[in-house]
């Protein structure tokens, strides 16, 4: 956890101002579908701040901020690699492409978008239903 978690301010100047907004359109997104824990983290080596959803220990996604850039992770299980498999024409071809290109690990495929604008939104949110129906009405 961090001591200090980034206001909107810090958000701004380390990512800019158009990728924060993206940020904030993700993350309302996600909090209009999705009831979770909501935690900060330190980004590891590659990024300065991690911003996780989890629910019963368990990681629905994650969003990464570092110096003029953002991610969204999301982690496909077995099953839930086979589901998107089976439905992989109805995602975008940049969607289809990071699959294709991210290692497979034993815990499944971590698969990291860098989104530079909010075309890719509709994917995620498919994405992210594989994974866990949303929970809020």
């Amino acid at each position: 956890m961090l001591d200090m978690v980034p206001d909107a301010e810090q958000m701004t100047t380390l990512v800019g101002k158009s990728l924060y907004e993206i940020w904030t359109q993700l993350c309302a997104l996600i909090d209009e579908k999705y009831d979770m824990e909501r935690l900060w983290g330190s980004g590891g080596k590659a990024w300065t701040y991690e911003y996780k959803y989890r629910r019963g220990g368990k990681t629905l996604c994650a969003l990464y901020a570092r110096e003029n850039c953002i991610g969204f992770m999301i982690v496909l299980g077995k099953d839930e690699r086979l589901k998107f498999v089976n439905d992989r024409e109805h995602y975008s071809e940049e969607v289809q492409r990071i699959y294709d290109e991210t290692q497979t690990y034993h815990d499944g495929k971590w698969l990291m978008f860098e989104p530079a604008d909010t075309s890719l939104f509709d994917d995620f949110i498919r994405l992210l239903g594989i994974k866990r129906k949303p929970n809020r009405k």
